[in-house]
């Protein structure tokens, strides 16, 4: 089973909100574009360190930057979501309907047993 385009991306994404600090930022990015400085302000960390972060979520898709005079806000690209979400949704599915089919197999051996 080889790796498609589609599986590194959806890795990429789960891999960047894996991180509570990331996935603030998207809850904050999703309010509104920021800066990174503005961002920063939220935590105990030095401005690298939230630039950091801001950059596996900038590989993963989930923001970009723009550009507006001197500075560079970022914004929630939420195409990389939705992805995530349609993969879980379908997982979700997917184990719902095994669940069910185990219940039913399920209930056949209990009628069985009863007999």
């Amino acid at each position: 089973m080889g790796t498609t385009v589609e599986d590194e991306r959806l890795d990429a994404v789960f891999t960047a909100l894996s991180d509570r600090t990331r996935r603030d930022i998207v809850v904050r990015l999703s309010a509104g574009e920021a800066t990174v400085k503005e961002l920063a302000e939220r935590y105990a960390m030095s401005m690298q360190a939230v630039s950091q972060h801001i950059g596996v979520l900038e590989r993963s898709d989930l923001i970009s930057r723009g550009r507006h005079r001197q500075t560079r806000p970022c914004r929630l690209e939420p195409a990389a979501l939705e992805a995530a979400v349609s993969w879980i949704e379908q997982s979700r599915r997917t184990w719902s309907q095994r669940m069910d089919r185990l219940e039913t197999r399920l209930a056949h051996l209990q009628q069985g047993e009863d007999q």
